[in-house]
């Protein structure tokens, strides 16, 4: 169990929790919610011990191992699966104490334990979830150096559920992932044993995966059994108990005040009088619930209606150059009252077909018609790094309105979303959420015709979500959309085009089947990874035998694997002598009826160490084909 009491943090001089009371049971999905910048990562930091707490405690289970994905991603030389399986350090150090350890019964009970853990499949089960989270076989063994933040940090998320830690934490941890990696790991959560407390303001997540809401609001925390609708539905009852009882309270306390002001000067009627105002006194109204109040989205609309279809694409191949061609013979329309969203795995080209559009790449075949005077705009995360840092919104807008006057300007940057305070603030100090409102609001100035949003939604809470949601629904002009939030996407888009194998078209599916394809196509993986091995079938006729040369480059080549099969022999090598020691044990006369216990032990641990040489072996042979198979090809 995870329990507060008396809690009180505070950071930079703010009280962000006061006196907070809560317990999280054992086994429970719970999902940290609350406005930005309440100090949701912040109590994280206090539960790990990187943050210290005012007053008060938190109690954990001491058997308990915490998990929180590391804040920075690993960057070194290593390969991907070696991050991985290093996360799980007890089975890294026992493997490690397998290599010196000479006491057999230390040997039986360090392959008892690896047995326990499940050892023996730790590769398969660290490469399937770097396949959920979009990594190829290729890039699972390549130097995690070669790969850019975003997809490091995925590396970071599949270390931490590798490992499988007691308590999970986790931190808006889809901001990462396309919406392939969100549905695996919301699939992947809904199965875990472990207790999860996620922040998130993914409303699909919070809904599919959890089954408990802490809310983070006032500086309390208040526990919800349910999903995140079920909280919304009881936080909307207690709001409303509350209206009725404040109601209720005001007319007493107007009842009794009018008494006093009637009475209050009559002799007779005096100590009524007083006693009515010590019971005014004593009244205590219920606190209203905060209404967490969100600021609209408003996007200018178009000037006027393009001509349809508004874009054209006749048989276009497009990429970086001739020699990289990414997408290939793509015919589509896109009309002026479109609502498309793309889906795909990151690095299918959903960002090459958004910059195509914006006439950010050009394309080297096909042709492109597009309406006259049409206007595309784009938003991605990337161009919050275009803003000036050392200047305001208003900087910003005033650039846009050159002519206008300093309210007109203020006017225009409120209708973004930041209100007097922000909208003067340099944009360094700015939150994620109020740069990305105000770089929407910069995309958008000029009533785009099209709109094309790339994952707008990361910085975004959920009361922000939605106000986006009823921002684009409003919008009359044609919007493309790139996003990891289906609710986003069933709110506001008609149409589902899928970016994949070097081409754009529309999918035949709703979202709830392209969920399915996305965990079959999951699981299809997974199985490839623990797959039986190929049998091969000699050919008539047999190959010339490699020269010299040839087979030293290919042994160079397959030196990993080598490695990999020598690692395998060693251990065989040690369970047999374990095992011999085990057998030599197990013969003393009379141990049984003398020493039932150990004899139950050694017993055991016969059993156990017999299956992991089994397992070992298997692998050991599966390795050696593949070796020799490889040295012959």
């Amino acid at each position: 169990m995870l329990k507060f009491t008396d809690l009180t943090v505070r950071m930079a001089g703010r009280t962000l929790i006061e006196n907070a009371e809560i317990s999280v049971p054992k086994g429970v999905k719970a999902g940290l919610v609350g406005a930005n910048g309440t100090g949701k990562t912040t109590l994280f930091k206090v539960i790990i011990g990187l943050h210290p707490s005012e007053t008060g405690s938190i109690s954990i289970s001491k058997d308990w191992r915490i998990g929180q994905v590391a804040q920075e991603a690993p960057g070194t030389e290593k390969s991907l699966i070696e991050i991985v399986l290093k996360a799980d350090e007890e089975r890294t150090s026992l493997l490690e104490e397998a290599e010196t350890a000479t006491d057999p019964t230390r040997i039986s009970d360090i392959y008892l334990r690896l047995a326990d853990i499940d050892a023996h499949t730790a590769e398969s089960r660290a490469a399937s979830i770097l396949a959920g989270l979009g990594f190829s076989e290729v890039d699972q063994h390549s130097p995690a150096s070669s790969f850019s933040g975003g997809w490091r940090m995925r590396v970071a998320l599949a270390a931490v559920l590798f490992a499988a830690p007691d308590l999970l934490l986790l931190d808006e941890p889809t901001n990462y992932l396309d919406l392939e990696g969100a549905l695996w790991l919301e699939n992947y959560l809904g199965k875990y044993p472990g207790t999860v407390l996620v922040i998130s303001h993914d409303r699909d997540m919070l809904n599919k995966v959890v089954d408990s809401i802490v809310h983070l609001e006032g500086r309390k925390l208040t526990f919800y059994r349910g999903n995140y609708d079920n909280f919304e539905r009881q936080r909307a009852e207690k709001r409303e108990l509350i209206a009725k009882a404040r109601e209720k309270m005001e007319g007493q306390k107007k009842h009794m005040q009018a008494f006093v002001d009637r009475f209050g000067a009559k002799a007779s009627k005096a100590k009524q009088a007083q006693s009515k105002l010590k019971a005014i006194g004593k009244l205590k109204l219920p606190a209203q619930l905060e209404q967490e109040g969100t600021m609209p989205f408003n996007f200018p609309n178009p000037e006027r209606i393009s001509a349809f279809p508004m874009i054209k694409l006749e048989n276009v191949d497009c990429g970086y150059d001739d020699n990289t061609v990414i997408l290939n013979g793509i015919k589509i329309n896109i009309d002026a009252d479109d609502r498309i969203a793309l889906l795909g795995s990151n690095g299918n080209g959903k960002s090459t077909f958004s910059k195509l559009l914006v006439d950010r790449l050009p394309f080297v075949e096909g042709t492109i018609v597009k309406a006259p005077k049409i206007k595309v705009a784009m938003f991605a995360q990337h161009q919050m790094d275009d803003l000036h840092a050392d200047q305001t919104p208003v900087d910003h807008v005033r650039k846009l309105m050159p002519q206008a006057g300093e309210s007109q300007v203020r006017s225009k940057v409120a209708q973004m979303g930041l209100n007097h305070e922000r909208m003067g603030t340099v944009t360094a100090k700015l939150s994620g959420g109020e740069k990305a409102r105000l770089l929407l609001g910069l995309c958008t100035f000029h009533g785009p015709d099209l709109l094309i949003l790339d994952e707008p939604t990361n910085h975004l809470d959920v009361g922000a979500r939605e106000a986006l949601v009823h921002g684009l629904n409003e919008f009359k002009g044609a919007v493309i959309l790139v996003s990891h939030d289906r609710h986003l996407i069933d709110a506001t888009m008609e149409r589902l085009w899928i970016v994949a194998e070097g081409n754009v078209g529309p999918y035949d599916g709703d979202l709830d089947t392209y969920r399915k394809d996305v965990l079959r196509a999951a699981k299809t993986k997974r199985k490839e990874h623990v797959a039986e091995p190929e049998i091969i079938v000699p050919a008539e006729q047999p190959k010339p035998k490699l020269q010299k040369q040839d087979r030293e480059e290919r042994r160079k080549e397959l030196a990993p694997l080598k490695a990999k099969i020598s690692e395998k022999e060693k251990q065989i090598q040690k369970l047999n002598e374990a095992i011999s020691k085990l057998d030599s044990s197990l013969s003393t006369p009379g141990l049984f009826e003398n020493h039932p216990e150990k004899g139950e032990k050694f017993a055991k641990q016969r059993v156990e160490a017999d299956k992991m040489l089994t397992d070992i072996e298997e692998s050991w042979l599966e390795l050696s084909a593949e070796y020799d198979a490889g040295l012959n090809a």
